[in-house]
């Protein structure tokens, strides 16, 4: 299974729309527009096809946990 194959089956799971994941991605400061998003979902033959690279699907997996959690809490030194 590739990381075009993951990204489409996490589209369809959640129900994301191309501008929910452009919003994701920007969630951790990663910007990618909406025609460089398409050509992941297309088919492997097609000449516009792009292969997703681990730095993509990392960034959008990050970008999901933050979107579905919110983001993490900050946490409080305790002074001695």
């Amino acid at each position: 299974m590739t990381n075009n194959d993951i990204l489409k089956k996490l589209r369809v799971a959640h129900k994301l729309r191309d501008e929910d994941i452009v919003k994701i991605l920007a969630l951790v400061d990663f910007r990618i527009s909406k025609s460089e998003l398409n050509a992941f979902f297309r088919r492997e033959d097609h000449p516009k096809y792009m292969e997703c690279g681990d730095q993509i699907l990392r960034n959008f997996l990050n970008g999901l946990i933050i979107h579905l959690r919110g983001p993490m809490p900050k946490t409080q030194k305790k002074k001695e």
